[in-house]
């Protein structure tokens, strides 16, 4: 089991930094942030941009896997995206993954660019996987889709990491899965039940076990693909307690978990939490974990 966290980019660089050194320090696996023009109920909140987030992250630490939770075709084009993502792969020497889902059909960032939703959102979370693979695994590139277009696309010189960074493709729905399981290095859920944490955990039981099919009809080896529990969504806040997350752990561990993800406890609102929490999870869970 890896641990991680998401760090919302909300926080002036003096504010940040510490954070994502601390994570790096505390022991954690990886470290996240946000890829949206704003989200939910912090749009009117001071917000920064991922790619320049990481960036600088990059730049403070020198372990710690770092990565986009979820980067969005609502807000990105395949092509400036592959550049941007090779040269945060180069700056951080390797430590860059990339998550990407499909987007919403609404929220702020869809109606930000004039949009009042996207028709075929699965169809286009398919072709932006497939160029940005292609993008990022070698040079003069021609692609021709419904929704992306690419004419001899120069993307030299390929990541640091080959073939090239890792995907986590976030997927509830059969298609999303099955796009997971041919491209993704890794594949992410926040569940789907809100209700009670019991139904949650219930509904990743048969996500998981749904993806197990997935990967049974692309020949993947089950071992091969890391399965991410991203937690911000749970009933219960993941970082409430020592004892909270433990269990997240190990309940997530036991259906097949590789990874989880919790969001750094913030002052109010959205992940309400102490951050003082963090050094007895860093004491008392981090070090136990395999």
């Amino acid at each position: 089991m890896r641990a991680g966290v998401t760090i919302l980019p909300e926080y002036r660089w003096a504010e940040a930094k510490p954070r994502w050194q601390a994570a790096e320090a505390y022991g954690f696996a990886h470290a996240w942030t946000f890829d949206h023009l704003g989200w939910g109920p912090l749009v009117d909140h001071r917000w920064y941009g991922s790619v320049p987030t990481l960036t600088a992250a990059s730049a403070a630490t020198s372990r710690i896997e770092l990565g986009f939770m979820v980067a969005s075709p609502n807000v990105r084009h395949p092509l400036p995206f592959a550049r941007e993502v090779s040269a945060l792969d180069d700056v951080s020497d390797g430590r860059i993954t990339v998550g990407i889902g499909a987007g919403g059909m609404g929220g702020y960032d869809v109606r930000v660019l004039g949009g009042a939703g996207v028709a075929g959102p699965a169809r286009r979370y398919l072709e932006f996987v497939e160029l940005l693979d292609a993008l990022l695994t070698r040079d003069r590139v021609d692609y021709s889709g419904e929704y992306y277009t690419a004419v001899g696309a120069r993307t030299a010189p390929g990541c640091v990491q080959r073939p090239r960074t890792p995907f986590v493709l976030a997927a509830n729905g059969p298609r999303g899965m099955a796009l997971a399981a041919r491209h993704g290095q890794g594949w992410v859920t926040v569940g789907t039940a809100r209700d009670s944490l019991e139904s949650w955990w219930a509904s990743l039981a048969e996500l998981s076990a749904r993806f197990d099919d997935a990967l049974a009809a692309a020949s993947r080896d089950r071992a091969a693909v890391r399965r991410f529990l991203q937690t911000d969504a749970a009933p219960v806040f993941s970082l409430s307690s020592v004892e909270c997350y433990r269990d997240f752990l190990g309940r997530a561990g036991e259906l097949g978990f590789t990874d989880v993800l919790a969001p750094w406890p913030r002052r109010d609102g959205p992940f309400a939490g102490d951050e003082a929490l963090l050094e007895a999870v860093a004491s008392d869970v981090l070090p136990t974990l395999v």
